[in-house]
């Protein structure tokens, strides 16, 4: 796996607007919340681009940034292709799925520190309403889930990175492979994802000569409370990586017990929710890898039966 160091590329500002089941949550500061699923309009994906509307519309200096580079679960990123052309920028469409957020960043900060820009808007959204549909089965259908599986959180999040110092700067990347252990079971993601971060963990490590205590946490994107389980075994059996005290799953940190959302959230803004709303809150976390995590599977293969693969990305921080 390749590992990219950056000297020059730093987080800027960020905003994260949710749903009411966000704000009941275990997560209560972002910078919004809607109080029904539509925000006003007549469908769920209408909601969801006003909220990437929204997200991407309050960044400082948002008039300076050069591209924006994002995705969401939409099929060929429909919601977001509708919500970038109100905005008059370059705009590089990215699917890694869950992995979405932090691929965008990778990107970004590749092009920040070759100097071919000078800063970038990354965007990303999911609801609860538009990927349960497309991905699972509608709410409406009342099909019963799985109690391992994930439920998606309904949230936009944005953020600026550019070349211009902050307190928040951006190490380095390591760029994941694709994994596949023929899981074909899609309600379990946990299982998908967590063999491809074990991987990028492993790698990102031994590329960047570090160990696991260096860091004062690693936040992986929706695994949820079994695919942490998971990926605290793999690490030990596969990769001989036992401390494991530093890991924390963003999908399985949003939401109460009591909330009735199993195994956890998903979807391609969970990791930078928690990371903005929770991570960067705290004083106690300054060093940080942020793990993306996505299982790159559509309805139709998962219909033919395929296996499901699944991707990680890592992305270091470091906070001042």
């Amino acid at each position: 796996m390749v590992t990219v160091k950056y000297n020059n590329v730093y987080l800027n500002d960020y905003f994260s607007i949710a749903s009411k089941d966000e704000e009941q949550g275990k997560i209560k500061n972002a910078n919004m919340y809607i109080k029904d699923y539509y925000y006003g309009e007549k469908t769920a994906e209408k909601a969801e681009g006003k909220m990437q509307r929204t997200a991407l519309s309050n960044i400082k200096d948002k008039a300076s940034i050069d591209v924006v580079i994002g995705g969401d679960l939409s099929n060929q990123l429909g919601i977001m292709n509708n919500t970038l052309k109100e905005f008059n920028t370059s705009f590089l469409g990215v699917y890694s799925a869950c992995a979405t957020f932090i691929e965008s960043m990778i990107i970004g900060s590749n092009m920040i520190a070759s100097k071919a820009i000078k800063s970038a808007g990354i965007l990303t959204s999911s609801h609860i309403l538009s990927s349960e549909r497309q991905f699972r089965f509608p709410n409406e259908y009342g099909s019963l889930k799985s109690c391992y599986t994930t439920v998606t959180i309904t949230a936009s999040t944005s953020a600026l990175i550019s070349n211009k110092a902050s307190n928040i700067k951006i190490v380095s990347s390591t760029i994941g492979s694709v994994v596949d252990y023929n899981v074909t079971d899609v309600a379990n993601m946990g299982a998908i994802m967590a063999p491809a971060a074990a991987k990028v963990i492993y790698n990102h490590l031994y590329n960047s000569g570090k160990q696991i205590d260096d860091y004062d946490v690693i936040l992986t994107g929706d695994l949820g409370t079994l695919g942490l389980e998971l990926l605290s075994v793999i690490l030990k059996e596969e990769y001989g990586i036992k401390n494991d005290d530093k890991l924390m799953d963003a999908g399985a940190s949003i939401y109460h017990n009591n909330q009735d959302k199993y195994m956890g959230g998903s979807g391609p803004s969970v990791i930078p929710y928690v990371f903005f709303n929770k991570i960067l809150k705290s004083s106690k976390y300054k060093k940080i890898l942020l793990v993306g995590t996505g299982a790159l599977h559509n309805p139709t293969l998962v219909n033919q039966h395929n296996s499901i693969p699944s991707i990680a990305h890592a992305i270091e921080i470091e906070v001042e």
